[in-house]
């Protein structure tokens, strides 16, 4: 199982030790949405229709997503979120909402 909460301690001391504070929300906002930004140009070069560009080929896409799970671990400690507690609750939320939904699906068949 993820342990996020573990997640967000090292993030926590991370930015304690190295980054001297965090950026505001608003900062921690914009820079999420460039880093999904980052994501997005990856998947749609390389899994998508469009061509990728020499320059974009050395991307490390795991690093990208990483920097975006960076972010929202930010987010959550300057916002005072237990955003393993938050991920459980969604996780079962979804599994009783969801149980039979994907299953009688005809466009996942």
């Amino acid at each position: 199982m993820m342990n996020i909460k573990n997640s967000q301690l090292a993030v926590d001391k991370w930015i304690k030790e190295h980054g001297v504070r965090y950026f505001n929300e608003l900062t921690n906002m914009a820079q999420l949405t460039e880093e999904v930004g980052e994501v997005a140009r990856i998947i749609a070069r390389r899994y998508g229709e469009q061509s990728e560009k020499e320059s974009d080929k050395d991307k490390d896409l795991g690093e990208e997503l990483s920097d975006v799970v960076f972010v929202v671990l930010c987010l959550a400690n300057q916002t005072g979120i237990d955003l393993q507690e938050a991920f459980d609750k969604k996780m079962n939320y979804k599994a009783n909402r969801d149980h039979d939904r994907h299953h009688t699906n005809k466009k996942l068949k």
